[in-house]
């Protein structure tokens, strides 16, 4: 059983920390509390939620998160997001875990989202091939990763600390050999056009993708599918194996919780 369904407190950064573990020490964004399921002694936080107008998700919402979902973690030799509900998954940890801010950030990010796709497909995400769907997926990843660098910089400043060289990525992080990120402009995600970005500070919220890709991840990691299927499972653990037989491409094992 969940730390959340025992009533105990468990904050975002752990959760996410969890999975980043269990695929090999992925980075992910920390900075918010994740909310217990009682913000306050006797208080649902979903009843919290819909008091601050963020409101339960629809059926169809759920939907989009499953579409978006999917495309991050597509079906391959094994089920991807979809078929493991990924998308409910992620609706519930928003509704009953996140602050009414992060709430707002997600739930204008799904149509911020559906937007861009608007504007550079001329239909919807739902509508979408799924070629254009990772094309708009792989614009705003490369946002929020851009969003997070320059975060992690103004804290380093912030702190008085020496930034951090980070290799310039052509098209995504400033220009080409640009080590220290500081061209100041992002694109456009719609029309591949430059520009000016918004000034990140350590205080800037996160992007709404990259909430949306740390819940897909962990949503389909820490479910039956991803476990033993993605995953290698065993459902006895504790023996001791100094050397196991692995052939490269074969799957991770799965973390026992």
């Amino acid at each position: 059983m969940s730390d959340i369904e025992h009533g105990q407190s468990i904050d975002r950064r752990e959760a996410i920390k969890r999975v980043g573990v269990m695929l090999g020490g992925v980075a992910f964004v920390g900075g918010t509390n994740l909310l217990v399921a009682c913000e306050k002694a006797g208080t649902p936080a979903r009843d919290s939620a819909a008091a601050t107008g963020t409101g339960p998700f629809t059926t169809q919402d759920v939907a989009l998160l499953d579409e978006i979902a999917e495309t991050i973690l597509p079906q391959t030799k094994t089920p991807g997001a979809k078929a493991a509900k990924t998308g409910a998954f992620m609706a519930l940890m928003v509704t009953d875990s996140y602050s009414p801010a992060d709430q707002r950030i997600f739930r204008d990010g799904m149509r911020q989202l559906d937007q861009v796709t608007q504007q550079a497909h001329k239909v919807g995400f739902m509508a979408a091939t799924p070629a254009q769907r990772l094309a708009v997926l792989t614009q705003l990843d490369r946002e929020q990763k851009r969003d997070m660098d320059a975060r992690d910089a103004a804290v380093r400043a912030k702190k008085g600390l020496p930034p951090v060289p980070i290799p310039a990525e052509a098209g995504v992080a400033g220009k080409e050999g640009d080590a220290y990120l500081s061209d100041q402009r992002q694109e456009n995600a719609a029309t591949g056009k430059t520009n000016p970005a918004p000034a990140i500070t350590a205080d800037s919220p996160t992007h709404y993708f990259r909430m949306m890709k740390e819940l897909a991840l962990l949503g389909y990691f820490t479910s039956e599918i991803g476990y033993t299927q993605a995953q290698r499972y065993e459902e006895t653990p504790g023996r001791w194996e100094p050397c196991a037989p692995y052939t490269k491409g074969e799957p991770a094992w799965a973390p026992h919780a």
